[in-house]
């Protein structure tokens, strides 16, 4: 029987069935949104390491190696299966880290019960941003140690990651003592270890744009 001649015979008032169907979009907005999967052909080429432009190899960022706010190792274990959203900052940034650290302080109390989603910020001055200062930071910006990693380390290491693994910042340079990178971007990266998005972290809309993906990621991964 065709719906409309079914609709026509069926007792069921035209009214309940339209609330139905907008309840059915309003609590699940997010079910059909596919995320695409970021590799360095699809950045600009100058967000791109020359080593890695042209490449159509799929992308998984790479193992990392830092320690946190508390003194403690963290790696890719630590985020293993897991979707999280990686910035860089420094602590003694006066412009764009503060509305990036706010928005990863609401970014942590959207998903705060939801276990599989985490937050990862990597020092860009590692040695400036010692573990008490670093601890310090982390008290002031209400970080709760089990979702979000304020961490430090080997600044090549760390600036290596930024530019070869997660695509974050335009300029080249070599990690030495006078290289400097400073982005107000944010990575999502799934339980893969590939990259579904790069927003601007000082952007409201943006950031709200990211927490609608996060929850999308989610279900598409359960």
């Amino acid at each position: 029987m065709k719906f409309s001649k079914w609709l026509n015979q069926s007792k069921v008032p035209i009214a309940v069935i339209a609330i139905g169907t907008l309840m059915v979009v309003y609590l699940f907005p997010n079910q059909k949104k596919e995320l695409p999967v970021f590799g360095p052909q699809d950045f600009n080429p100058e967000l791109v390491d020359l080593e890695l432009q042209n490449t159509k190899v799929l992308h998984k960022v790479t193992d990392f190696s830092l320690v946190n706010q508390d003194g403690e190792r963290i790696t890719q274990d630590n985020y293993k299966n897991k979707i999280y959203v990686t910035d860089f900052f420094f602590t003694r940034c006066p412009s764009i880290c503060p509305i990036m650290s706010n928005n990863m302080q609401k970014l942590q109390q959207e998903f705060l019960n939801e276990d599989d989603v985490m937050l990862l910020s990597m020092s860009v001055t590692p040695e400036m941003d010692s573990v008490p200062v670093l601890k310090e930071y982390a008290l002031k910006n209400g970080v709760f140690k089990s979702k979000w990693n304020i961490t430090t380390g080997d600044k090549k290491h760390i600036y290596d990651l930024a530019r070869k693994s997660y695509f974050a910042t335009v300029d080249y340079g070599d990690g030495g003592l006078q290289d400097f990178i400073h982005t107000p971007n944010f990575v999502l990266v799934d339980q893969k270890k590939q990259i579904r998005g790069v927003y601007n972290g000082t952007d409201t809309d943006d950031v709200n744009r990211l927490i609608g993906d996060i929850k999308s990621l989610a279900y598409q991964m359960n």
